[in-house]
């Protein structure tokens, strides 16, 4: 990534840093800018003696790592029950994973991967379709809503922000792709209806 231009030593660094100290970091992009390929270089951070269960729609991501727990979903087959990603995350804590790494968040999932996190597990990277860090936190509020659950709008942004610590913003321009943001979500305030979630990088590039 460093070599693509991607991202900078410093900013290296500083996401390694986010991994070893176990922060739950969302990795938000655009289709094809690069968000499993940040996921699958994040995971590298890990250390090899920490379990990981990695949970996929399809197998997409390449870890190479010596305590991987791999689950990928299935549709429903002739004689075989469908088994879902919701199902997979309410499993994964019989593995009793140190790092949860999910594919993408695209519905539902979300509520479950938030009862995982608030249960004080730590360690996880998803990512999800969104065009801003921002868009990303309203993107997971919209598929926790996805899941039927009867939660107000505000308690869920509040469990949101008590369960993500990052947030990894990518781009896509032609010809290169690179993180273009780096929040740490802090807070949320119901009352203004806004999370604390300063910038800590940002990078902008012109369409060109």
């Amino acid at each position: 990534l460093i070599a693509s231009g991607t991202l900078d030593h410093a900013l290296a660094n500083r996401l390694e840093d986010y991994v070893l100290s176990r922060k739950n970091i969302l990795i938000s992009g655009g289709t094809g800018s690069g968000k499993t390929t940040t996921l699958n270089i994040l995971g590298k951070f890990i250390p090899e003696e920490e379990r990981i269960v990695l949970i996929e729609d399809t197998a997409e991501i390449h870890l190479a790592h010596a305590n991987l727990v791999r689950f990928e979903a299935r549709p429903p087959q002739r004689g075989l029950p469908q088994v879902t990603i919701r199902d997979l995350l309410k499993a994964a804590l019989r593995h009793r994973p140190d790092h949860i790494l999910l594919g993408e968040i695209r519905g539902g999932e979300a509520f479950d991967l938030l009862q995982l996190l608030n249960t004080g597990h730590s360690g996880t990277l998803c990512t999800i379709h969104a065009n801003s860090a921002k868009q990303a936190l309203a993107r997971l509020t919209s598929c926790v809503l996805e899941s039927g659950v009867e939660l107000p709008y505000r308690a869920i942004k509040s469990n949101i922000a008590d369960s993500l610590q990052v947030v990894i913003q990518i781009e896509r321009r032609p010809g290169r792709r690179y993180v273009s943001e780096v929040v740490e979500i802090r807070g949320y305030d119901p009352d203004a209806d806004l999370f604390n979630c300063p910038a800590i990088y940002q990078r902008r590039e012109t369409h060109s």
